[in-house]
């Protein structure tokens, strides 16, 4: 470029310096952003935050351990360890788990049904009805009352 007749090139900006440690650095905070927030443990905006487990005296009396979980909202959605699910998906999710874990100690694998407080036995009875037609026991979750007068 011919700069000389109107001395252009003092009205330029210099090169600037190298910022290729300042580049790795912004890239690996992004990408530990990602990593944090799209892991499953962080809220999902589906979940519902007023999430309500129904209480019930002597919940814990028959408590057992369990294999799998699935958590119901109120609005029909489930989530499992793999995220968020539909009915459909739930269905061959359970089949897929059922036949994947072998038998230990002579039990079938046992999944913890954490529903709503606000959802219709409806809904919970046919979730129990394709969880056991899949081979799996089927335990509610729930949690005893607080004590009053505290």
């Amino acid at each position: 470029m011919i700069t000389r007749p109107l001395n252009l090139a003092s009205h330029l900006r210099t090169e600037p310096r190298n910022f290729d440690l300042l580049f790795l650095v912004n890239a690996g905070l992004l990408a530990l952003f990602f990593v944090v927030f799209a892991s499953r443990f962080v809220l999902s905006p589906g979940l519902a935050v007023d999430f309500r487990i129904p209480a019930i005296a002597g919940a814990t009396a028959g408590a057992t351990l369990t294999t799998h979980q699935v958590t119901i909202t109120q609005s029909g959605v489930f989530f499992v360890e793999s995220g968020r699910i539909d009915l459909a998906q739930l269905k061959d999710w359970l089949k897929k788990e059922g036949q994947r874990r072998p038998e230990q100690a002579g039990r079938s694998p046992t999944l913890n049904v954490l529903a709503d407080a606000r959802l219709t036995v409806a809904d919970l009875a046919e979730v129990v009805r394709i969880a056991r037609s899949a081979g799996f026991e089927v335990q509610w979750g729930a949690v005893e009352p607080e004590a009053r007068g505290k």
